[in-house]
């Protein structure tokens, strides 16, 4: 079976290689440079990660992740593609699926999809069902911030549906999984979709703060 966050991960270093340290992402105002110099302090620097949580915190880990920044290209993109060190949990198969595979699907499509002309890649099965079973176990904590009732439905391998959020008027969110991912967190204008319900409702959703 595939380690689908090693795949994502290989194919954004790849991608990263491409475009250069310069391009723009759908993270902000980040860069390429800025999004990999993330990702090497989330899996390097464990002492940053409370400002990723924590506001009064946040200084610091920004600090931390412009000096990494300032690291050669190809050397950073090289530290994203090696992984974490070997102490690191995240370092070890089932916790580097659990944590990184949406992580890396995520910032991979960040990239792709941040200047046109971009289209959604068709992903195989086995990763599709990975996504959404992400969706499943993480949907609730996700759609927390929905100003509305959000069902979530999967119109690629007849995977069903999952209410992430309970109430009225209720808005109906469809597409394959990783549009669904892409949207629930934080991307919706830039995630292949379709939407079902009140006008307002959905304009609503569309503009709600998603992400764990």
């Amino acid at each position: 079976m595939t380690n689908w966050a090693q795949h994502e991960r290989r194919q954004l270093c790849d991608l990263f290689l491409e475009v250069g340290p310069d391009s723009p992402t759908l993270c902000g105002t980040w860069t390429t440079r800025d999004l990999a110099a993330h990702l090497v302090i989330r899996e390097r620097r464990p002492d940053t990660a409370p400002g990723l949580l924590i506001k009064p915190l946040q200084g610091y880990t920004d600090k931390v992740r412009r000096n990494m920044a300032k690291t050669e290209w190809p050397e950073l993109v090289e530290l994203v593609r090696s992984g974490p060190p070997i102490w690191s949990p995240t370092h070890f198969g089932p916790i580097d699926k659990a944590t990184n595979t949406v992580e890396f699907f995520v910032h991979h499509e960040d990239v792709r999809r941040s200047a046109e002309p971009w289209s959604p890649r068709t992903l195989e099965v086995d990763h599709d069902s990975t996504l959404w079973a992400t969706l499943a176990r993480m949907g609730r904590l996700l759609g927390r911030s929905s100003p509305v009732g959000l069902t979530l439905t999967d119109t690629g391998a007849s995977r069903g549906s999952a209410r992430v959020k309970t109430g009225s008027p209720e808005v109906i969110v469809s597409g394959p999984p990783g549009e669904l991912v892409l949207f629930m967190f934080g991307r919706q204008h830039h995630a292949r979709v379709g939407l079902v319900g009140d006008e307002a409702a959905a304009t609503a959703v569309m503009n709600a703060s998603f992400g764990a």
